[in-house]
């Protein structure tokens, strides 16, 4: 059997760029592989996570699945299989009993699951956390299909599943992809839910270690990163504000730094994903200044009025997904820009060789250098 990838979905309102695809052969492999395994479950016993952008989720429900259960980490790409449901006819609306339901990463959305698939996430911790909770709460005979490009996948996927399934084979390659098969879960798989959030401390320069907390799917993990940790120092220089924003909170660090170093000012801690506004929350009650930090899920700061903030703060992504590409952090600048009001500041740290200075001008208003250590460049923008 076989199954396709419904006609004319896109990336909107991700990125959208001539590179960058909607879908690609894994999630093409993904659904061929699935449909050996029951796909056409009218039951709700099929679970899809991580699907960028509908290509799995949308090719169950067209193969004839129904109660389709979701999880999207991010909201860009919660937004774009809702907006190609409804661009190609298979909305949840639509259909009696629904094609799909959106869930929380959870017991729920894995429970007496019979069949699994995932686009296998960049993290290990993002594998080990879906692994475990899908071992734990499916189905005694589920199938976990997990794919990706093969360039992207190593041997140590192989020993996540492991851990967490009795039997776990690796597909034939196919459009430069590949499928692991996982079956026969394991029964020790509690004891690792229970991991997550993982936990770390860091000296830098506080009365206290600042604590970081992070789900599997937060970028960089419970970890402190070296451009982070290059730009808190300096946000001792930044203008006083009655509610900072730390844009693309990640973890928590600059939210959770902010509202320790500064002990009269607010924070609104913002990201598109679900893992990380849990890990911010996370990192706010482990620092004792959860009364202080607000979180939000949003795409970039979409919620937010205009001229309505006076401090934003960013270590913006160089990626989107596996891919090299500055659209998203253009995309943060800018809305940052838009946010501030007059003389509001923008601080920032960047990867040096990514020259995003004439960005910073151009998008925000003037724009000083701070620092600048062999890798990392800080700047602050001020909006004209």
């Amino acid at each position: 059997m076989s199954a396709t990838v419904p006609e004319g979905l896109r990336r909107w309102p991700d990125i959208e760029s001539p590179e960058l695809q909607a879908y690609d052969g894994a999630d093409l492999l993904l659904l061929d592989t699935a449909a050996d395994y029951g796909l056409a479950a009218s039951d709700g016993t099929t679970t899809v996570v991580n699907d960028h952008y509908g290509a799995l989720v949308l090719g169950s429900v067209a193969a004839g699945a129904r109660g389709v259960r979701v999880h999207q980490d991010t909201l860009s790409g919660e937004q774009a299989i809702e907006a190609n449901a409804g661009r190609t006819g298979y909305g949840s609306a639509d259909m009696e009993p629904p094609g799909f339901t959106r869930m929380p990463l959870g017991a729920e959305l894995f429970a007496g699951a019979r069949l699994v698939i995932v686009q296998l996430p960049r993290s290990l911790a993002a594998l080990e956390e879906i692994a475990a909770l899908a071992a734990e709460h499916a189905d005694p005979e589920v199938v976990l299909l997990a794919g990706g490009r093969s360039k992207h996948m190593s041997t140590a996927m192989n020993d996540v599943l492991e851990r967490h399934f009795s039997h776990v084979s690796a597909g034939l390659g196919a459009r430069k992809s590949r499928v692991l098969t996982a079956a026969a879960p394991r029964t020790s798989s509690k004891a690792v839910v229970a991991r997550f959030p993982l936990a770390s401390h860091h000296d830098v320069g506080l009365p206290r270690p600042l604590e970081l907390r992070a789900f599997g799917a937060t970028f960089g993990g419970a970890k402190l990163d070296p451009g982070t940790r290059f730009l808190l120092p300096h946000l001792s220089e930044a203008r006083s504000a009655p509610e900072a924003v730390d844009l693309g909170c990640g973890n928590g660090t600059i939210a959770s730094y902010l509202a320790l170093s500064r002990p009269a000012q607010r924070v609104l801690a913002c990201d598109q994903s679900a893992s990380a506004v849990a890990s911010t929350r996370a990192s706010a009650e482990a620092n004792g200044v959860a009364d202080r930090v607000r979180t939000i899920r949003d795409d970039a700061l979409s919620t937010l009025p205009d001229a309505s903030r006076e401090l934003v703060v960013l270590n913006p992504p160089f990626h989107v997904g596996n891919a090299v590409h500055a659209g998203i952090a253009l995309k943060l600048i800018a809305d940052a820009g838009r946010v501030l009001a007059p003389g509001g500041e923008l601080w920032c740290v960047w990867n040096s060789q990514l020259g995003y200075r004439a960005y910073l001008a151009r998008l925000v208003g003037p724009t000083r250098q701070v620092a600048r250590n062999p890798k990392f460049t800080v700047t602050v923008s001020t909006r004209g």
